[in-house]
């Protein structure tokens, strides 16, 4: 009878160390899991800010682009594009569509707004323009921020993945609905720099 009580209290102490071992590691996920969605927090204010701060510099150069209007609206639907695709990464932060999608619409638009910022070469009013200076140079802060934000939500992205991937945690990862998250990566990197022209904006240290 004593040993039969022994078992019991034997099984139930394993059941016990299992579930907390399993509630343990399914919590190691979550958090690692908002972690990253949090950090993409941060890339979705600063990806907006450059969505709308490209709307005032085509305005502000607009009258003097006059016969350029298929660069013009090169941009407004590129960045149209870029929108929808923010959007969509918005609601689903690690998606590997979403993610794809919002690195192709970025890499769009910055391609769009190369070919526009080329253009203010030959437009000296643009060049001496202190409203387009300026946006130009919260457009190139933004960038920046970007690029920090978006490093920062990819390494978010990574730990997760990692966690993920690696023993236990990979036995319960599929089970519970904890599915590979994606990079917001860029297809060429240089295409993603911030658009650079010589506006006679100042250099600063990074």
């Amino acid at each position: 009878m004593e040993i039969g009580i022994i078992i019991g209290l034997a099984i139930v102490v394993v059941i016990l160390v299992l579930v907390f071992w399993v509630v343990g590691i399914y919590n190691g996920l979550v958090r690692a899991r908002n972690a990253y969605k949090n950090a993409w927090a941060q890339v979705d204010v600063q990806v907006k800010r450059r969505h709308d701060l490209i709307p005032n510099i085509v305005q502000i150069a607009k009258g003097s682009l006059v016969h350029e209007r298929s660069t013009l609206e090169a941009v407004i639907q590129a960045r149209s594009q870029a929108v929808n695709a923010q959007s969509a990464a918005s609601a689903a932060p690690g998606d590997p569509g979403a993610m794809q999608a919002l690195a192709e619409g970025e890499n769009m638009l910055t391609q769009a707004m190369g070919r526009f910022i080329a253009l203010t070469e030959n437009y000296p009013d643009l060049k001496a323009n202190q409203t387009l200076l300026q946006a130009m140079e919260d457009l190139r802060s933004t960038e920046n921020k970007v690029a920090f934000a978006r490093q920062a939500f990819n390494d978010g992205v990574m730990f997760y993945n990692n966690k993920r991937e690696v023993f236990p945690a990979s036995m319960i990862a599929g089970p519970f609905g904890f599915t590979e998250a994606a990079l917001f990566e860029i297809e060429d990197p240089e295409e993603r720099e911030a658009p650079q022209v010589d506006l006679g904006l100042p250099d600063y240290p990074a």
